[in-house]
């Protein structure tokens, strides 16, 4: 049964492709036109669709360098404000330091002096 329906599909589809390959009334093309018209679709359907991916592609690397160079920006601030805490600490320490020998040597003094 199976053979015979294999054998069916296969006369159906010759005969159909056999049928096609004469002009057909409704657009007066033949298949042979019909596949050389759908591969010349295909053909600027691909290059379309490249051309796209192309220009997607090329959007989305410049959106990625704007936003390394944003990172790197914002890495450069935070370092220079680092940088700026530091000194200003080191600066207070310094100070610090200063008036605790200041302070010490005007005790010692003191005690020299009694």
């Amino acid at each position: 049964m199976k053979k015979l329906l294999i054998a069916l599909g296969l006369v159906t589809t010759v005969a159909l492709v056999g049928c096609n390959k004469e002009k057909a009334p409704e657009t007066g093309a033949t298949t042979g036109e019909h596949l050389e018209n759908a591969a010349d679709q295909a053909g600027h359907d691909i290059k379309n669709d490249t051309r796209e991916a192309e220009v997607k592609s090329e959007q989305a690397l410049d959106k990625a360098a704007e936003e390394t160079a944003k990172a790197a920006d914002d890495a450069a601030a935070a370092a220079s404000r680092a940088a700026d805490a530091t000194a200003e600490a080191a600066r207070k320490a310094t100070a610090s330091t200063a008036a605790a020998v200041e302070e010490g040597a005007q005790d010692v003094r003191e005690k020299a002096e009694n």
